[in-house]
């Protein structure tokens, strides 16, 4: 991951801070960055979606392609994760460095959409056993400041909104074969509820506090850090403890209960965002992936 050296009264300076509540960039312990999220940025994706949180700048692209669906789940379609660290967003990402990061992403991606009330997967089933929807969904970090994975959650949360699949019917002829036709109205298309879909709220342990959406330099300054992803009702899907330092039970409570309120307001602020977009439709101006 991106790092930035400090020296010790550089540090010293961030965590004095933390423990009043105020933080170099005048936020307190639980203030979000301001995040900028547009979606519909990529044309040749089923869904997308850019988010800028600080100077931390995601992109993410949905693809829905026909496959067969997973024998343990016969009736299901499901969701591959891949994550390219582009090198340009940080001279860490080069070579090994990217990768390692690419998959530790992609696995915490997995492990928060495990649970099967995220999205409904069998709304992405065609003909049990024979053919499903697969929703590819590629992640591309274009720069790094500080706090990934919150960032990344949301834009993955945006493009699935965006995300339209064309609606197909069965035809079966008199010898039984089956054969699969696609709607040629672009509007004709399956929308996906993401009410369920979590996002992840990353609480850094600074001192004897803790902060979300930490930036590289408060990150610098942390020994561990709790991931929590959260649903809109504030229930947890999954929880990851990351770095060298140690956490006591007492501070992981109080981080699970900061986590919980604070994703319950992120997913609020983001829905409210995406529910604008969309009622401006054809008239809205688009900044784009270049932008």
């Amino acid at each position: 991951m991106a790092s930035v050296v400090l020296s010790e009264a550089e540090k010293l300076y961030i965590v004095h801070g933390v423990q009043e509540d105020l933080r170099v960039d005048g936020r307190g312990c639980e203030d979000y960055r301001c995040a900028e999220v547009e979606t519909d940025v990529v044309s040749n994706t089923s869904g997308s979606a850019r988010v800028k949180l600080g100077h931390t700048d995601i992109l993410v692209g949905v693809k829905a392609e026909m496959g067969t669906p997973k024998l343990e789940k016969p009736d299901e379609g499901y969701l591959e994760f891949f994550v390219d660290c582009s090198a340009n967003a940080t001279p860490e990402f080069e070579g090994r460095g990217g990768e390692e990061l690419g998959s530790e992403i992609a696995s915490t991606l997995y492990s928060v959409f495990s649970s099967g009330s995220t999205i409904d997967l069998k709304s992405l089933c065609i003909n049990p056993r024979e053919h499903c929807w697969v929703l590819y969904v590629d992640v591309l970090l274009l720069e790094c400041g500080g706090n990934l994975f919150d960032a990344i959650s949301l834009a993955v949360k945006a493009a699935l909104f965006n995300t339209r699949i064309p609606k197909v019917c069965v035809l079966e002829d008199e010898e039984g074969s089956k054969e699969i036709e696609l709607s040629d109205d672009p509007y004709d298309c399956i929308r996906l509820n993401v009410d369920n879909v979590p996002c992840i709220v990353t609480l850094s342990k600074i001192g004897y506090r803790h902060v979300v959406d930490a930036t590289l330099q408060e990150e610098a300054c942390c020994l561990a850090s709790l991931l929590i992803s959260v649903t809109s009702n504030g229930a947890f899907t999954s929880m990851k403890k990351v770095g060298k330092g140690s956490l006591d039970p007492e501070s992981i409570f109080e981080m699970m209960e900061t986590g919980k309120r604070v994703g319950k307001s992120l997913h609020i602020a983001l829905q409210k965002i995406l529910d604008e977009e969309e009622s401006l439709g054809t008239s809205r101006q688009k900044v784009g992936f270049l932008g």
